[in-house]
């Protein structure tokens, strides 16, 4: 019976051993898809911040006394350069969230410049922006999905024990931290008579 229950017992032993293995990978899947999705925002974001300067200029250009919001556009670029810059992905989320309200605080200024809204770059670049936060939105669904499932690996028991045990943490997630982005837009459909 001794040999029986040794040979059990090393069944047993195998047995977890795959088992911890295949959890580890997982792991270690899930944490790559949050590494790809961080890529992938970071290039739409990259994308974005390259457009900036030329943005700023051309509304410079039509609305130079509107510099308040261009100096404000601005240093909020070099914040979130900043943030990319320490590897802070919380930082990062927070300034590229206060960046896109303060982008489209710019464009609801364009509206008062009939020629601004009429030239041909301004528009290009206006399409572009639009074209980018596009991309960051799909970008940042990835991404946190990738970190969700991450999340639940490392939180879930039993995977919880492998993750604990090879230093696999959770992730943040890119969140809009921004109250007003959050905000359901105030609709008036009253008469203008």
């Amino acid at each position: 019976m001794d040999g029986f229950g040794g040979y059990i017992f090393l069944a047993l032993a195998i047995g977890a051993g795959f088992w911890a293995v295949s959890i580890y990978n997982n792991l270690v899947r899930s944490r790559q898809r949050v590494a790809e999705g961080w890529s992938g925002v970071d290039v739409q974001l990259r994308r974005r911040a390259n457009l900036i300067p030329n943005l700023v200029e051309t509304v410079k250009t039509y609305a130079g006394h509107e510099k308040d919001t261009l100096n404000d556009i601005t240093r909020l670029r070099r914040q979130s350069e900043s943030a990319e810059s320490a590897g802070d992905a919380g930082a990062r989320a927070a300034a590229e969230g206060k960046l896109s309200g303060s982008l489209m605080h710019l464009f609801a200024v364009a509206e008062n410049y009939p020629d601004l809204k009429a030239n041909e770059n301004f528009l290009n670049l206006q399409n572009d922006l639009t074209e980018i936060e596009e991309q960051i939105q799909l970008s940042r669904r990835y991404f946190n999905g990738a970190v969700r499932d991450l999340n639940v690996l490392v939180e879930s028991v039993p995977s919880n024990f492998v993750a604990k045990t090879f230093g696999f943490q959770t992730a943040a997630y890119f969140e809009v931290e921004d109250d007003s982005e959050r905000a359901v837009p105030k609709v008036d459909f009253g008469s203008k008579a």
